[in-house]
């Protein structure tokens, strides 16, 4: 299997605290060599897996193509709110770097 993070949520995780920081890479690395590890969501993020790193999930999929998507990275409170947006616009984005730092404070 092989993970794709795309850039802008790779950026998000490098400005982290370092502690938020090295659980999310655990975890993907946890994604990577258990890729059914992640929950299931309900109604409208159907085909997606969510993963819990303390407060923050991590949104994912998983391509025939034996490669895991990274979807999202953000707090609980809002990830599946956001996932869902972003699904209905189609594009592959993350949480506003506010909404993570709202998610810290």
């Amino acid at each position: 299997m092989k993970l794709r993070v795309p850039d802008n949520i790779e950026v998000l995780i490098q400005g982290m605290h370092p502690d938020l920081r090295k659980k999310v890479r655990g975890s993907l690395q946890t994604i990577l060599s258990e890729p059914y590890c992640g929950i299931l969501p309900k109604d409208e993020l159907n085909g997606l897996r969510s993963f819990r790193v303390s407060q923050f999930r991590i949104i994912y999929k998983m391509s025939e193509k034996h490669t895991i998507d990274i979807v999202a990275i953000g707090p609980r409170k809002e990830i599946y709110k956001e996932t869902y947006r972003i699904i209905a616009k189609g594009k592959s984005r993350i949480l506003s770097t506010d909404s993570h730092r709202r998610a810290q404070a």
